[in-house]
């Protein structure tokens, strides 16, 4: 399954958008791991920055020249943010995106949040 183009691309499941071009879907991640977590992606599907062809590097521009645009305003508004993308065994989706993030983590890799692991250590 592509949760992108399947869920969100589709509009199965309702996003907060921030961006969008013709070729780039940027909203907030449904559930966030950071407080600031938007995910920018591409309309079609290309399943990871490794996968990237010489016919992708248009999207693969776009895609950063929306998290450019965002990241200013990230930085703007909370002093900073870190720009990250997954491949392979990292990838939980299949789909090429990015994470533009800002402060403390809420969550593990596994989706738990980081205050129940604290309270379950107590």
């Amino acid at each position: 399954m592509d949760f992108y183009c399947d869920q969100v691309l589709s509009g199965q499941i309702a996003v907060r958008r921030v961006a969008e071009t013709e070729q780039v879907l940027a909203f907030h991640h449904t559930q966030p791991y950071w407080p600031v977590h938007i995910v920018i992606i591409p309309k079609r599907h290309i399943s990871s920055l490794a996968a990237l062809e010489p016919g992708d590097l248009s999207v693969a521009q776009e895609m950063l020249s929306v998290a450019a645009e965002l990241c200013r305003k990230i930085t703007h508004d909370h002093g900073g943010c870190r720009l990250s993308s997954n491949s392979g065994d990292y990838q939980s989706t299949k789909h090429l995106h990015f994470y533009l993030h800002h402060g403390p983590r809420l969550r593990d890799e596994h989706g738990t949040p980081i205050t129940q692991q604290l309270a379950e250590k107590a």
